[in-house]
């Protein structure tokens, strides 16, 4: 049995008049469909910002500009029934390319190769039928909307 290891991760949410980009993605164990901002596990010696930048670069093929850190989280979860656990740093940031905020899709490239398009979804649209991970992430985006609005 391999060692179970805790991951630190980065993500970028691209927040954007209440709205965010992520990817929509399905667990068939569980039988249920969940949506994620694109993330990226943070390599030695790098920054979590450095790693935004480097996934992002990579998946999306875009570049990103005013990465800030808006908080952090910890995820403990099951996917595909394996047990997993992340310290999860949650940057905003702004894509250099102002035209993919105006598209519907986001085409996007896993590292395995695999493609997949990220979309553009309102943070009213996250509930119990479609969660947001990770958890915690709605409300942390939430405040930190509330903050920029005072």
């Amino acid at each position: 049995m391999p060692a179970q290891k805790i991951r630190a991760v980065a993500i970028c949410v691209f927040l954007d008049n209440g709205r965010i980009l992520v990817n929509e993605g399905h667990d068939p164990v569980e039988g249920s469909s969940f949506c994620r901002p694109s993330d990226g596990g943070i390599e030695f010696g790098e920054t979590g910002a450095e790693a935004v930048a480097r996934e992002v670069r990579e998946e999306l093929g875009a570049e990103v500009a005013n990465v800030r850190l808006i908080g952090t989280l910890e995820n403990i979860f099951t996917y595909l029934g394996a047990p997993g656990h992340e310290i999860v740093q949650v940057y905003d940031g702004e894509l250099a390319d102002r035209s993919l905020y105006g598209r519907a899709f986001v085409s996007v490239v896993e590292s395995d190769g695999q493609p997949f398009q990220a979309v553009w979804r309102g943070l009213g649209s996250f509930g119990p039928q479609l969660p947001l991970y990770p958890a915690g992430l709605v409300q942390l985006l939430l405040a930190k909307e509330a903050e920029v609005a005072e």
